[in-house]
């Protein structure tokens, strides 16, 4: 090979080094600015905790721990990053919004949720709540009544790992007789007054936590004996209403 062959093979192959130098350099640079935001998003979950929900007396470590790990700012819009762990619920689309922290919190706080258990979820929603509660180790049956918000948050969830969540399109009026009778039941969307499918598919001994009420609403703390059924009023709340056979 002549010497202008040799020239051009070497230049060849010092672009070559360039251009993997430079892929190089772009890979490291996204590892370091993804770990940024990771340190980011960590760090804004802590002070959520802290400032929104412990100094609001959510002393359950179970719940403070999962609010601490589970990435909320994955489950609210791109448009609304910003805002993901901020004292207000946010915009998911369909009319619909992921709750406020501390109200997710002390939702979860009051159902007591062990480990192994089996609960019922009435409206998915972004899937943030099932998530929490995925994260304490429950078993988690959540049901989403827009086929829209069901498939992206049933994508969200499993994207993060959480096998432990089953997602169902249905009406959540009529719970979901399928895995009954569950240990606990959240409700994330007030209808006027309790669904009577609910509590028939609450074991003996379980939890319902549920808003309730068409302009006055408040949350509910459902109680089921073997005695019968107590309803405690915890306090009061603003959740997009229920719709669905409820509205029959």
């Amino acid at each position: 090979m002549g010497n202008n062959g040799e020239r051009k093979m070497g230049l060849q192959k010092v672009i070559f080094l360039i251009f993997v130098f430079f892929i190089s350099a772009c890979q490291d640079k996204g590892q370091v600015d993804l770990k940024k935001m990771e340190k980011k998003y960590m760090s804004l979950r802590e002070k959520m905790v802290l400032e929104q929900i412990e100094r609001r007396g959510v002393k359950d470590k179970n719940v403070l721990e999962a609010m601490k790990k589970v990435p909320r700012h994955l489950f609210v819009p791109e448009e609304y990053l910003n805002e993901a762990y901020e004292d207000y619920p946010l915009p998911i689309g369909e009319g619909q919004t992921i709750s406020q922290p501390y109200i997710v919190a002390k939702m979860t706080e009051l159902l007591e949720v062990k480990k192994g258990e089996k609960v019922l979820e009435i409206g998915t929603g972004s899937g943030y709540q099932a998530a929490i509660l995925a994260e304490i180790g429950a078993k988690v049956y959540t049901i989403e009544i827009l086929p829209k918000l069901a498939e992206k948050a049933k994508k969200t969830l499993s994207n993060l790992g959480y096998e432990n969540v089953t997602v169902l399109v249905g009406d959540g009026f009529k719970g979901y007789i399928q895995e009954a009778p569950y240990d606990k039941i959240i409700v994330t969307a007030a209808p006027e007054k309790i669904p009577e499918p609910l509590i028939e598919q609450l074991k003996i001994g379980g939890k319902l936590v549920i808003p309730v009420g068409k302009y006055d609403q408040e949350l509910k703390l459902v109680s089921k004996r073997e005695e019968g059924v107590v309803v405690e009023s915890v306090l009061p709340v603003r959740f997009v209403p229920m719709v669905g056979e409820v509205e029959k």
